[in-house]
């Protein structure tokens, strides 16, 4: 159920911003949910699809905080959640459920990168647990909420090219690396949107991954000015410098058009970048394209059944506790 990877014309490119993709669009009556979305891209992609008329719901670890972010957004509300507590996004999905609404957009936007070697819950290690596992458990336990036709958008990222699923230490345990944990993370986030697009497509319901480009926001909180320095991302005043780096709006892009744009309702299970179907690459100079192992039908499946042991969550069979 997969598409196949090349550019179709969006019209859109790297420099377009969330409002110009979202122009002529009209979201009135359409509930979005944004994880992440009260601050760097994921509160410009609030702020958008807000701005188009959806109500976008922002579920938060820190309420008053989102809740002050978010208040120029029309139609924005907050609620409490924690993608690295389980127990925190069954009780998030029980609230919602119990509310009756139904979702027409899923943006799993929110996670962490190369952050020191950290444990949750049951020892999981922490870029895999709330940038993937979260995520997993989140979407499925809110599945019966889905409405027909529903979109369901991952941001993953050209860090992907990083590494692939580590099957035999997914976890690290034998050894850290935050750049090549971070790298299995997003290449998790993408193989999650291929097999989830495959079994929710005869619900009507569709997934996709993006990489949203590189963008200066709270992400980078875990690297130091001279990592910044070093990469040159920033000069020694902290200046950004990187020609290649985008704005938050025009980071969001990518997400809301992804979210709502026609031009891809028969490309389910896609992986975007700048507006547009990514190439396919076996690169990593130019952090463009998409490898292979982001959205291997059979390594996808694979993870699927290792997200639903470890969480103990499968909307589609096994348990759902």
């Amino acid at each position: 159920m997969g598409t196949p990877q090349h550019t179709i014309g969006s019209g859109f490119g790297a420099r377009s911003t969330a409002d110009e993709v979202l122009r002529g669009i009209d979201l009135t009556g359409k509930l979005a949910l944004v994880t992440g979305g009260s601050s760097g891209l994921g509160l410009a992609a609030t702020r958008a699809l807000a701005r188009a008329g959806a109500r976008v719901l922002v579920p938060a670890r820190r309420r008053t905080a989102a809740e002050a972010a978010v208040a120029d957004a029309p139609g924005a509300e907050v609620d409490a959640l924690d993608l690295a507590d389980q127990d925190s996004i069954r009780r998030f999905a029980d609230r919602f459920l119990a509310s009756g609404r139904r979702l027409d957009l899923v943006l799993a936007n929110a996670g962490i990168m190369a952050c020191p070697e950290t444990r949750v819950g049951p020892g999981w290690e922490a870029q895999f647990a709330v940038n993937h596992l979260g995520h997993h458990a989140l979407v499925n336990r809110l599945w019966p909420a889905l409405a027909p036709g529903a979109r369901v958008v991952v941001v993953s990222s050209a860090g992907h090219q990083l590494s692939p699923v580590r099957w035999d230490d997914v976890h690290f345990t034998r050894g850290y690396d935050r750049w090549q944990a971070y790298g299995q993370a997003k290449t998790a986030n993408a193989l999650f949107a291929t097999h989830l697009n495959t079994l929710g497509h005869d619900a009507g319901i569709r997934a996709y991954s993006l990489h949203p480009g590189a963008v200066l926001t709270p992400l980078q909180r875990h690297l130091s000015r001279p990592d910044m320095i070093t990469k040159g991302w920033i000069d020694e005043a902290g200046t950004l410098i990187h020609p290649d780096f985008k704005t938050p709006e025009q980071g969001a892009a990518t997400a809301v058009w992804v979210a709502t744009s026609p031009l891809l309702t028969d490309h389910g299970g896609a992986y975007c970048e700048d507006c547009d179907l990514a190439a396919p690459t076996t690169s990593t100079e130019g952090w463009s394209g998409v490898h292979h192992h982001a959205l291997d039908p059979t390594q996808a499946a694979r993870l699927w059944s290792l997200s639903a042991e470890l969480t103990g969550v499968n909307a589609f069979g096994g348990s759902q506790g």
